[in-house]
């Protein structure tokens, strides 16, 4: 049973089959949201930016919504293999004061994960952002309207009219919510963002950990982070609301293709859109994108046979041990993700991937 699965646009699909995947055709590699799920990329993870990608000179582009942020900030650091292990024991370990029996509250849950991500990240911002081959690209959602601030009221109502003008048109949406990109001003991303609302702010070593953090906030879960330095002001949700897989215009880049280390293989565009299956098709956006993901099958084979999710959180309760263990052996398990692709990716090999679909 093999673990890891590959499919590709058609212009990735033909590149592959004719000259494989060599780490120099890379341009741009994307992250998505999905909490937990991102867990059983981090071997593969440490894999591609600790050996794979090491060996070229080109610049990429990292782009990541929620924990994909934290993901391709840890990427762009100098030693990539230690901060992304490092994240993966920051997440797995995270637990949050609590009456037991309950939840903790949105403010608890910023407050704690908020000093993590402070911890980690403000003290090697600078690195992060004179990275001489990473250009990374934070994703985040920022309220308009009823959601402009948050309120005990405005913040449901605006979400629930967020819902159905997204079920109307994903362009819609961009009336409560817009994408703000918080870039590395050395180089823009190298396709347009025109098919959404979109803004786009400087990331400095000032406002890394609060872009990240805002970047992470799942709404009710977290609460939303206000004014981040150097951006519009406003509140500020999960890139994933409007980003939830990154599908974005990447065929219109000029050379090079996408490398997506994903949990599925369907590239679906925001967190609202899951419902909405027609959303989830391919599209020629994603013409030169190659995802690697993990099997079905072999997902079947992982402890509770599934990923690691946030339904976790809640099944396993006041639990802490064994959620920890679970999380561990996911990840311990998908260094098989890495070993495949490491054999897949050798030089002059083709590569007989699948289609998107």
């Amino acid at each position: 049973m093999r673990a890891l699965a590959v499919h590709a646009g058609p212009r990735a699909l033909q590149h592959l089959r004719e000259r494989g995947l060599n780490a120099a055709d890379v341009r741009v590699i994307p992250a998505a949201a999905g909490g937990p799920k991102g867990l059983v990329l981090n071997p593969l993870d440490r894999f591609l930016f600790g050996q794979w990608l090491a060996s070229c000179g080109q610049t990429v582009h990292l782009l990541g919504a929620s924990i994909g942020a934290w993901r391709m900030a840890c990427a762009a650091m100098a030693d990539p293999v230690k901060a992304l292990a490092g994240m993966a024991d920051d997440y797995i370990l995270q637990d949050y004061p609590h009456a037991p029996g309950r939840a903790p509250t949105p403010r608890q849950v910023s407050e704690v994960f908020g000093q993590t991500l402070d911890q980690r990240l403000t003290p090697r911002a600078a690195e992060v952002l004179s990275n001489q081959r990473y250009r990374l690209h934070v994703f985040t959602s920022r309220g308009r309207g009823l959601l402009a601030r948050e309120g005990r009221w405005r913040t449901p109502l605006g979400y629930g009219a967020a819902m159905a003008l997204n079920l109307a048109s994903r362009r819609f949406l961009g009336r409560t919510l817009e994408r703000v990109v918080y870039s590395d001003g050395r180089e823009q991303l190298p396709f347009p963002v025109t098919d959404y609302p979109t803004r786009v702010a400087r990331l400095s070593p000032g406002n890394l950990a609060s872009a990240v953090l805002a970047s992470c906030s799942i709404p009710f879960w977290l609460e939303a982070v206000n004014d981040i330095p150097g951006g519009p002001a406003g509140a500020y949700w999960d890139g994933g609301i409007t980003d939830y897989h990154l599908h974005l215009d990447y065929a219109t880049m000029h050379d090079g293709l996408v490398l997506y280390p994903h949990f599925q293989s369907r590239v679906i565009p925001g967190w609202l859109d899951k419902v909405i299956k027609r959303r989830h098709r391919s599209s020629p956006a994603l013409s030169n994108v190659v995802v690697l993901s993990p099997h079905p099958d072999w997902v079947r084979s992982l402890p509770s046979q599934k990923l690691p999710d946030r339904a976790d959180f809640k099944r396993f309760g006041d639990d802490l041990n064994a959620r920890v263990a679970n999380w561990r052996r996911a990840v311990a398990e998908s260094e098989r993700l890495a070993d495949e692709f490491a054999e897949l990716a050798r030089p002059g090999r083709s590569i007989d991937a699948l289609p998107l679909a």
